[in-house]
């Protein structure tokens, strides 16, 4: 929605170019997605709207937070995924409770399945483009801030073990940037994972490699110099680097997608799926009996 809480007069330039962003969020509103403020960016990069910069990125920051406040802007469509505010949920009687756990019930629907599957991204501010596909397919996501943490690598390594005693080919996702540290990340998860677990493994870097880059055309950015990463890199894939944000997000859904339902046996997960809304009717009609 929009919502207005000041008057701002915008110059020609300005006012053509939120036209160009309102354009891109509604295109992105009828996929079902929003978008964060270096997603945009990245859309109006790509469409040669504008020059691939920091500089260029703090003026189209600046611009659509005045834009917003001004209600020129749909408030909803950009996230902040970087930042989260918690909060008990309330119920007006236990039968509104049971008809919202009755929505939100779920069986594991992995249980039977020959193999275990989980999603790492490098980029938390990604979580909104890939949770909802992975909560759709009933897998494990975490979302990084760069490289994972000893205690997220521990926690995920007791799970593949746990899954190894269980006979199931195990499966990790990988997405992160095309730059000396987001490849590196890659190879940090399979030796952490590896030592932490020692048990067999297939770590799969969906995104962002070389070929998609080709294929894609994102914007690029010069690697960094600073990075100690920054040779090994050089030598393999040159001098620029790109980011995984500037993958459209159906893209990356679809990466996800494809790659996950390889792996799954349709006919168990059909029956997984039976016995879940069996038991899913169950509370909704207790929680209707309860009201009447």
């Amino acid at each position: 929605m929009r919502e207005q809480f000041i008057e701002k007069k915008f110059s020609k330039k300005s006012v053509a170019r939120l036209a160009l962003v309102n354009q891109i969020l509604d295109q992105y509103r009828g996929q079902g997605y929003d978008l964060s403020l270096r997603q945009l960016y990245y859309q109006l990069v790509a469409r040669d709207y504008i020059e691939n910069s920091q500089k260029s990125y703090k003026r189209l920051g600046s611009l659509v937070n005045d834009a917003r406040l001004a209600g020129l802007v749909d408030w909803s469509m950009i996230a902040d995924r970087g930042r989260t505010t918690a909060s008990n949920s309330h119920w007006e009687n236990p039968g509104e409770i049971i008809h919202s756990a009755a929505q939100s019930f779920r069986r594991d629907k992995w249980e039977n399945q020959p193999c275990h599957v989980e999603v790492m991204v490098e980029k938390d501010a990604l979580s909104g483009v890939l949770w909802p596909v992975c909560s759709d397919l009933d897998i494990r996501f975490t979302a990084n801030k760069g490289y994972p943490s000893a205690s997220i690598l521990y926690s995920m390594s007791k799970r593949l073990i746990t899954m190894d005693r269980l006979r199931k080919k195990i499966f990790i996702i990988h997405l992160g940037d095309h730059d000396p540290s987001g490849i590196d990340m890659t190879r940090d998860l399979m030796d952490r994972l590896d030592l932490l677990s020692n048990v067999p493994f297939q770590l799969a870097r969906l995104a962002l490699n070389m070929d998609q880059v080709e294929q894609y055309d994102p914007p690029e950015n010069p690697a960094k110099v600073t990075d100690s990463r920054y040779q090994a890199y050089m030598v393999e894939f040159g001098e620029s680097s790109w980011e995984l944000d500037a993958l459209e997000p159906a893209v990356l859904e679809s990466l996800v997608r494809e790659f996950v339902e390889g792996k799954i046996d349709q006919e168990r997960w059909a029956e997984a799926l039976g016995i879940e809304n069996a038991m899913k009717a169950e509370l909704k009609e207790f929680a209707d009996q309860y009201e009447d």
